[in-house]
């Protein structure tokens, strides 16, 4: 396993995976997050994965029962990271759960479906199409509650940003920005391009987990028309 860590503030380490986002490097960032969550360690309150990196936060006191003599804390940590991941294999497979993500397209729903479309020299039919049979990966969960940031998306819908983000999205509104694709799951301030929105809620804060997508999972969207999106929402209530 190619890794290297580094503290982070006076509790944390940072796991170092790679410097490219890579499927061998999403790999081994959901493979250490597999590690972690089976151990069940006294000294780590949390982890928080990302592109390339695993960021582990630890109890400084929990830490220190297991300290040999005069050893700082960010060596104790350090030294047992080494012996849990010690475990892993290139040939380990990581469990990926699959989520459909139905979503209604176009309209009030995607103001910006036809500038995609435009933007790349194609229908907003092809730009639909395209979209909804990409390979997605959830990388990591960040920004807003919830919101997934998304890689996989075919170049060839490829949009900028807006150049004035708007003030309020509303929920669960599907955009694109650059090479990336994601959902906004509560009402936030963006400059995403949106191109439609799903009637399945992302965040519920009342839960555990409190949010429906996870690093590593797979999406498919699933193109629906405006009529079953009406009739998911009043079925979910």
């Amino acid at each position: 396993m190619n890794y290297h860590l580094k503290p982070f503030g006076d509790n944390a380490v940072v796991i170092h995976g790679g410097d490219e986002i890579n499927p061998q490097t999403q790999n081994l960032v959901q493979s250490i997050c597999e590690i972690l969550e089976r151990q069940h360690e006294e000294w780590l309150i949390e982890y928080v994965p990302a592109y390339t990196s695993v960021t582990l936060f630890y109890d400084i006191y929990k830490a220190s029962k297991l300290a040999k003599k005069h050893e700082p804390p960010f060596e104790t940590v350090s030294r047992r990271i080494h012996e849990l991941l010690s475990s892993y294999t290139a040939e380990q497979k990581i469990r990926q759960r699959v989520i459909e993500i139905p979503v209604c397209y176009g309209g009030a729903f995607g103001p910006d479906l036809s500038y995609v479309a435009e933007h790349n020299g194609l229908t907003p039919e092809e730009v639909i199409d395209i979209h909804s049979t990409g390979n997605y990966t959830v990388y990591m969960i960040g920004f807003a509650p919830g919101f997934p940031f998304v890689g996989g998306m075919p170049e060839k819908i490829a949009t900028p940003r807006r150049k004035t983000p708007r003030l309020k999205i509303p929920p669960r509104t599907v955009g694109i920005a650059g090479k990336q694709t994601g959902i906004y799951p509560i009402e936030t301030p963006g400059g995403w391009q949106l191109i439609g929105r799903t009637p399945i809620e992302l965040f519920y804060p009342g839960q555990e987990p409190p949010t429906l997508l996870q690093a590593g999972d797979k999406i498919q969207f699933k193109p629906i028309s405006l009529k079953e999106y009406k009739q998911w929402e009043v079925q979910s209530q």
